[in-house]
């Protein structure tokens, strides 16, 4: 290990220690090896130095750098290897879990909830969990008109993901997992003409919307394996920190912690998903939406678990930006995670300097 000047560092090094900002973010991660667009956000940080790994001693007219280049570019996959990779799980459990949902959400009005079969395959989903990125995860076989039952486990992953962030026994995690899946449940007795119109609703109509959490509660009540939490998720869901929500105006502590966890859940996949009506926002810009509400509508401590959670480790990921050019996130600022520094074409763009501009969707 050898600490040179960022004048004499080259692509191709690996650096040896982490890389911090001034402020004591992480720019650049022990290990990994230099590319030229790495020296772009060292200058931009106003780097000094960095230690590296002494690099192998090479012949004449042989390049250190092509050599790492190489290393880096990815293998080819094959649509066998892609439907067997991790990846390639986590799709397959997802649409067993669709299916089974799909049918259990069609015929809940005549028949009990299937409760154990859809706990078997929330567990074999859940179990793949490590391969589901909040941000990017876009389901395979999405169609507009099934977006109520994707809305449910998306909901579903996601709130158990944050019940295990924000602190909650993991004896609570299941249920948080399965109030984010049937939260939105008594929408199976509103009329579809009222569910999938896509002109705005009349007074009338959105009153029998609202009536969705009620008739929700009601269904779940005579559902045996849940436990209460689940069943005021479906009531409370819609409440808002503040008392605006509905249906009861309930305020703060009074509002069940597991409806607070899957009400952002749901706002997050209700806006990134595409719908009959509306065309899924950037998840940037929907966490930013999720921050704003955090003030007097949503758990403020839970949406900051939230942001600080899905914004992590995202260095690398290509998006495109509103102004529709590709780029690819290089560092996320802990202040500012929904607006990090972003390089296109060798230039470094600040998002929170550039507030015209915003990652319009994220491709990776």
């Amino acid at each position: 290990m050898v600490s040179i000047p960022l004048t004499d560092v080259r692509p191709g090094l690996k650096i040896a220690s982490h890389v911090y900002t001034p402020l004591g973010g992480l720019l650049l991660q022990k290990g990994k090896v230099l590319l030229p667009r790495d020296l772009d956000i060292l200058r931009a940080f106003l780097v000094a130095q960095v230690e590296v790994d002494e690099p192998p001693a090479v012949g004449r007219g042989e390049s250190v750098n092509s050599s790492a280049a190489d290393k880096s570019k990815p293998a080819a996959v094959s649509a066998s290897e892609l439907e067997s990779s991790p990846t390639g799980a986590l799709h397959k459990e997802y649409d067993r879990m669709l299916l089974l949902t799909k049918n259990a959400f069609q015929s809940v009005l005549a028949a009990e909830l299937p409760i154990y079969e859809l706990r078997n395959q929330l567990e074999a989903l859940i179990k793949q969990l490590k391969h589901y990125n909040i941000l990017t995860f876009m389901p395979r076989n999405h169609k507009e008109y099934d977006y109520l039952y994707h809305n449910a486990i998306l909901s579903a992953l996601t709130s158990y993901q944050l019940a295990g962030w924000h602190g909650l026994p993991q004896k609570d995690w299941m249920q948080v997992a399965f109030a984010g899946l049937l939260h939105d449940i008594g929408n199976t007795r509103i009329d579809p003409q009222i569910l999938f119109k896509t002109e705005p609703l009349t007074e009338a109509e959105r009153d029998e919307m609202r009536m969705h959490t009620t008739y929700g509660y009601q269904q779940l009540r005579k559902t045996s394996a849940i436990n209460e939490g689940v069943r005021l998720t479906a009531l409370q869901h819609h409440e808002k920190m503040d008392g605006s929500g509905y249906p009861f105006h309930l305020v703060g502590e009074k509002i069940h912690i597991y409806a607070r966890i899957v009400a952002i859940s749901d706002i997050f996949h209700a806006m990134t998903l595409n719908r009959a009506y509306r065309r899924a926002v950037s998840p940037y810009l929907v966490l930013e939406q999720i921050k704003t509400e955090s003030f007097g509508k949503l758990d403020p401590s839970i949406v900051q678990t939230f942001v600080d959670k899905v914004t992590q480790f995202h260095n690398g990921t290509r998006i495109r930006l509103s102004d529709n050019q590709i780029g690819e996130i290089v560092f996320s600022d802990r202040n500012h995670p929904t607006r990090p520094m972003v390089s296109v074409q060798g230039k470094i763009i600040n998002l929170v300097q550039e507030t015209n501009l915003y990652i319009e969707e994220v491709l990776t």
